[in-house]
């Protein structure tokens, strides 16, 4: 019996990190809104290949791991920062540049969940949920 998550979003970073490790193709996780939207900018940036919603009595998100050709994962490294018990919010002057603008910075803003270069462009700060790259 699985336990109780208390941030659901780290353990979908660390499921992430640890598929990766192992070289697993894809890895499926509990579903939530959060989680789509950050599956969502991961694909649009090309850090991961798909994702796939299963919405069965138990709604699953499975995120599809993306490798170049030499085998080698595309994301190198994700990170958490923002946290149940430290909440990270910054300003759109305050969004910080991941690895000289190779990574991104995932912002949950008023506007939705996006990527700390759309969040600047749009004038709009937020919580830095987690850099990716």
């Amino acid at each position: 019996m699985a336990g109780v998550v208390n941030d659901p979003i780290a353990d979908m970073l660390t499921r992430i990190r640890n598929a990766i490790n192992a070289r697993h193709m894809k890895v499926p996780m509990p579903l939530s809104n959060l989680k789509l939207s950050i599956a969502e900018v991961l694909k649009t940036e090309g850090f991961i290949a798909d994702f796939d919603v299963q919405r069965t009595a138990k709604p699953t998100l499975t995120v599809l791991l993306r490798y170049d050709h030499n085998r080698e994962p595309v994301i190198s490294g994700i990170k958490r920062v923002s946290r149940p018990g430290l909440r990270r919010y910054v300003s759109k002057d305050r969004i910080p540049t991941i690895r000289n603008g190779l990574g991104i910075a995932i912002v949950s803003t008023s506007q939705g969940v996006m990527t700390g270069r759309e969040a600047r462009r749009l004038n709009t700060g937020g919580e830095l949920v987690c850099t990716v790259w």
